[in-house]
C-alpha cells in the first residue's frame, strides 16, 4: 500500500472505497495478465498499482466530507476478521473483464453492506440494487473482446486492509492515490 495521498488544494475529489490487492497477489495477477489474457487490441490492461477490489464509488465528493468517509470505513472494518478471497470466474461486462472472487466466510461482503449502510446514512451513497460482488478488474475495453482466459491459480487471498481512494483521470487512464488506510484484522 503506498503511503497516504494528499489532498490539499483540491476542492472536490473523486472518491473509492476498496481493498488493496496484497503485493504478491497483484505481481501473480499481473503474471496471469501478460501470459493468460494477453492484451487484445482495443484493451487497456489494469496495472498493478491500481489492483483493488472495490467496496464502493462514491464520484466526486467535497473534500469536506473525507473524514466522515473514512470513519465509515473504520467502523465498518472494526471487528470483522480479513476477508479472504479466492478467484472463481472471469466475467465481461459492457466495459470491463474481471476476476470475481469468492469470500470465504462473507467478511468482505459484510464489510460491504456496513460500508454502503454508514455512507447511506449520511446521504452520500444509493446502494446498487444487485448484491455486491467481489472482483478485481484486469481489463478496461469500448468493444468487449470476449475473452475466455483460465482463471489465475492465485489460492486464497487475504485482504490485510481497506483503504479511501482517490481516482484521478489521466489520458493513460486512471490512477489511484491511497488516501486514508483502515487496517484489518478484528481489533
Amino acid at each position: 500500500m503506498t503511503a497516504s495521498g494528499s489532498v490539499e488544494g483540491y476542492e472536490r475529489l473523486r472518491l473509492f472505497l476498496g481493498f488493496p490487492l496484497p503485493a504478491a497477489a497483484a505481481r501473480a495477477v499481473v503474471r496471469w495478465e501478460e501470459q493468460d489474457l494477453g492484451a487484445p487490441p482495443g484493451t487497456r490492461i489494469v496495472p498493478e498499482a491500481n489492483m483493488h477490489v472495490t467496496i464502493a464509488f462514491l464520484g466526486s465528493r467535497p473534500s469536506a466530507e473525507l473524514h466522515s468517509i473514512t470513519a465509515v470505513l473504520r467502523a465498518a472494518a472494526a471487528g470483522i476478521s480479513p476477508p479472504v478471497l479466492t478467484p472463481v470466474r472471469y466475467r465481461e461486462t459492457r466495459s470491463v473483464g474481471m476476476l470475481v472472487f469468492a469470500d470465504e466466510e462473507g467478511r468482505a461482503a459484510r464489510i460491504a453492506q456496513a460500508v454502503h449502510g454508514g455512507l447511506e446514512r449520511l446521504g452520500i451513497y444509493e446502494p446498487e440494487q444487485r448484491p455486491w460482488l467481489p472482483h478485481l478488474t484486469v481489463v478496461r475495453f469500448r468493444e468487449r473482446p470476449r475473452l475466455q482466459p483460465a482463471i489465475p491459480e492465485l489460492g486464497a487471498v487475504t485482504m490485510s486492509g481497506a483503504a479511501v481512494y482517490i481516482s484521478r483521470l489521466r489520458r493513460t487512464g486512471a490512477q489511484y492515490e491511497v488516501v486514508e488506510s483502515v487496517p484489518l484484522g478484528g481489533g
